[in-house]
């Protein structure tokens, strides 16, 4: 039992340290990487910028992290704020790279000092975050029928993303060992610093 724990530890640490390493190749601009017609290209979207994968993974983390009605609460505020921004992304949005990255950095930190604050401030800090993620993608998404089921898909994958997060805290409550959250928490982080590179 003892092997098997320490031997998923490794592979954890060796894992997010190759992530690390990589991670600028993944970093993809927030326009132009694949086409922004339908349902089906809008769920995949999400999968194609490093920087959406890593917040949306984050955001379910920490969201489970806190536990109680957080767990649903954050992501829900998350896809929420998203949505509603993602059809009016025509009005300038200063200091939108910035702020996305901002959103992997900040959250990463909160999961790695397991940070508590409370549900309220918790859910405005996630909505604003949105707001970046929102304006960002909405900037592809045409103004038709098309752009409308594209961003249904993109809200379906952005939940798919905080699912995963939500999973991942499921299985390193298993290992019943608090440092993987840490180490996950870190790597987030990481990915951050990677990104202002990038």
């Amino acid at each position: 039992m003892q092997t098997s724990f320490v031997s998923s530890s490794s592979f954890l640490r060796n894992a997010f340290l190759a992530l690390f390493v990589f991670a600028p190749s993944f970093a993809f601009a927030h326009t132009g990487h694949g086409s922004t017609n339908g349902f089906q290209h809008g769920i995949t979207h999400p999968l194609l910028g490093f920087d959406h994968i890593c917040a949306m993974v984050a955001v379910g983390l920490w969201a489970a992290q806190r536990n109680g009605n957080a767990i649903w609460l954050i992501p829900l505020t998350f896809v929420s704020v998203m949505g509603s921004v993602l059809g009016v992304s025509a009005i300038d949005f200063p200091f939108l790279e910035q702020g996305i990255i901002a959103s992997v950095l900040i959250l990463g930190v909160f999961i790695t000092a397991a940070v508590r604050l409370p549900l309220i401030a918790s859910t405005v800090i996630v909505g604003l975050f949105a707001l970046f993620h929102g304006h960002a993608h909405g900037a592809e998404m045409p103004n038709t029928v098309s752009g409308l089921t594209y961003a249904i898909g993109f809200i379906t994958g952005t939940s798919f993303l905080h699912l995963a997060g939500i999973g991942l805290w499921i299985s390193i409550q298993r290992l019943n060992n608090a440092t993987l959250l840490r180490y996950a928490g870190g790597a987030i982080t990481a990915c951050g610093v990677a990104l202002c590179f990038a």
